[in-house]
C-alpha cells in the first residue's frame, strides 16, 4: 500500500492531526474500518459518498471503502541532514514513503509556544525543505561521481543523467526542492528512480484556527503558505486539527450540522485524505451487489484486466471482459439492468483504461 508521511516542526499540530485522521475513522459506522499497523502508522478510509448510495441501491449488507496509508514521521529538527535530533530517522522513514503531508502552523496562540519563538509558515517550509534538499544533494553528488565515470566510457544513460544533476545540483544547493526544478516528464520519471526526497508530491496542511475556516482570507499565514506552494507545484489544504479532534466525539448528524454551522461542508480530515488519495495517483472503480458495495484502489491508467487483478489473480489469469457502467449512470436509471436497456451499459476488453467510478462486474474463464 502506498503511503503519505505526516512531518512537521515540533507543536505545529502533527501529532494532533494524526490522532484525528485516525481517531475519526475509528469512530465512524463499522463499514468505514480503521486499522493500526504499529504505533505511529494507520490506515484510513477515503471518504467516498457513492458507496452510501450504492448502498442503499442495491441494499448491500456491507461496505467496504478505498484505504490510504498514514505515517506519523518522527519530529525534524535544524541539522537533521546530519544526524540532528532523529535527523537519520526521519530521513529514512521519508524515503519510505511515496509522498508528504507537511503540517505548519496557520494559528496564533500563546499558550502553544513555537519552537522558533513566532509562527511563520514560509519559514518552517523552509527549514524541512532546506534538510531534505542538503540530503538530496549529498545523494546526487555521490551519484555524480559514478556517472562522470561511466559517461566517460560512452554510457548514453549516465550522460542522460550528468545533464539531469546540471539542472538538480544549483536547485538544492539554494535549499529549494527538486519538485522547484522545472524538469520534463521524461527527467522525472529518471529521477523517481533516485528516491531524492525532495522530489516526492507534497501537500502542506494548514492548521488554522475555526475562524479562518469561515474567513480565509483573515489569515495572513494561509496566504504566505498558498503563495510558497504555488512555487513548487504542491498543493494546500485547509485544517483545523484542535477542531478535527472534537468533532471525533460527535455522531455523523452531529458533525455534518457543526461543520454546517461554521459555513464548510466537509471536514479538513475528508479534504486531506482525497487529496492524499489523488496526490498518490490512486483512484477507485466500484462493485456492488447485494452482498457487498467496495471501492477498489488501482493507480490511475490501470487496464481492465490489472483492475480485475486487485480483486482475484483469477480473474485477471482468466479475464474475459468487462461490463462497466459510470457511477452517473447507474444512479440516474435506477439499476444496472435498467443501464443496460438504455444501452448505457459497456463491454470492454483487455486494453480497456479504468476510469473513476467505473461499476464493474468483470467476466472470466479459469
Amino acid at each position: 500500500m502506498l503511503q503519505a508521511g505526516i512531518v512537521g516542526l515540533p507543536n505545529v499540530g502533527k501529532s494532533t492531526l494524526f490522532n484525528a485522521l485516525t481517531a475519526q475513522e475509528a469512530a465512524l459506522a463499522a463499514n468505514y474500518p480503521f486499522a493500526t499497523i504499529e504505533p505511529n502508522v494507520g490506515v484510513v478510509a477515503v471518504p467516498d459518498e457513492r458507496l452510501g448510495v450504492l448502498e442503499k441501491l442495491n441494499k448491500a449488507q456491507k461496505v467496504v471503502p478505498a484505504t490510504v496509508e498514514f505515517v506519523d514521521i518522527a519530529g525534524l529538527v535544524k541539522g537533521a541532514s546530519e544526524g540532528a535530533g532523529l535527523g537519520n530517522q526521519f530521513l529514512a522513514n521519508i524515503r519510505e514513503t511515496d509522498a508528504i503531508v507537511q503540517v505548519v502552523r496557520c494559528f496564533e496562540d500563546d499558550d502553544v509556544i513555537h519552537v522558533e519563538g513566532s509562527v511563520d509558515p514560509v519559514r518552517d517550509i523552509e527549514t524541512i525543505q532546506i534538510e531534505l534538499a542538503l540530503a538530496d544533494l549529498a545523494s546526487v553528488e555521490k551519484r555524480r561521481d559514478k556517472s562522470m565515470r561511466a559517461a566517460k566510457a560512452g554510457d548514453k544513460d549516465a550522460k542522460r543523467d550528468l545533464a539531469i544533476m546540471d539542472k538538480l545540483q544549483p536547485v538544492l544547493e539554494e535549499g529549494r526542492p527538486v519538485r522547484a526544478a522545472g524538469l520534463s516528464d521524461d527527467e522525472r520519471a529518471v529521477v523517481k528512480g533516485w528516491f531524492l526526497l525532495s522530489s516526492k508530491p507534497t501537500i502542506y496542511a494548514a492548521n488554522v484556527d475555526e475562524d479562518t475556516l469561515m474567513d480565509e482570507s483573515s489569515n495572513r499565514h494561509v496566504a504566505a503558505v498558498r503563495e510558497q506552494a504555488a512555487k513548487e507545484n504542491a498543493e494546500v489544504v485547509l485544517i483545523c486539527a484542535k477542531l478535527e479532534a472534537e468533532l471525533v466525539a460527535l455522531e455523523p448528524e452531529e458533525r455534518a450540522e457543526f461543520l454546517a454551522e461554521l459555513g464548510v461542508t466537509s471536514s479538513g480530515v475528508d479534504k486531506l485524505i482525497k487529496a492524499a488519495y489523488k496526490m498518490l495517483g490512486l483512484m477507485s472503480f466500484l462493485t456492488a451487489g447485494e452482498k457487498e458495495v467496495r471501492a477498489w484502489t488501482i493507480p490511475v491508467g490501470t487496464k481492465a484486466p490489472q483492475a480485475a487483478g486487485e480483486i482475484h489473480s483469477d480473474i485477471e489469469r482468466g479475464f474475459i471482459r468487462a461490463e462497466i457502467v459510470s457511477y452517473d449512470d447507474l444512479v440516474a436509471c435506477g439499476s444496472r439492468k435498467a443501464a443496460s436497456e438504455k444501452g448505457l451499459a459497456r463491454l470492454e476488453g483487455k486494453e480497456y483504461v479504468m476510469r473513476d467510478g467505473d461499476v464493474v462486474d468483470f467476466r472470466f474463464n479459469v
